[in-house]
């Protein structure tokens, strides 16, 4: 479907990069035998415009169209600033 794109919410790990932030976001499944809940974190990288992210920010990042190679995400809002 065209007009919906994916969003994760995530904290931001490096912002080393110019116009660029990597990205974790954990979510916690369920093991199929266990029944046990575990956190599986995938690493994201996106696009920070004004580059106003900093280390430690909780962000929302929303599927774009491919910018780089490894970079198809953007950062839509900064959700809470980390504490320095």
């Amino acid at each position: 479907m065209p007009g919906i794109k994916k969003t994760r919410i995530g904290t931001v790990l490096s912002n080393k990069m110019d116009k660029t932030v990597v990205v974790s976001v954990d979510r916690q499944v369920k093991h199929p035998m266990f029944k046990k809940y575990y956190t599986k974190r995938n690493k994201f990288k996106a696009h920070d415009a004004k580059n106003e992210c900093g280390i430690g920010d909780r962000v929302l990042i929303a599927e774009c169209r491919p910018i780089s190679r490894e970079k198809c995400w953007t950062v839509t809002h900064i959700l809470e600033k980390a504490v320095v």
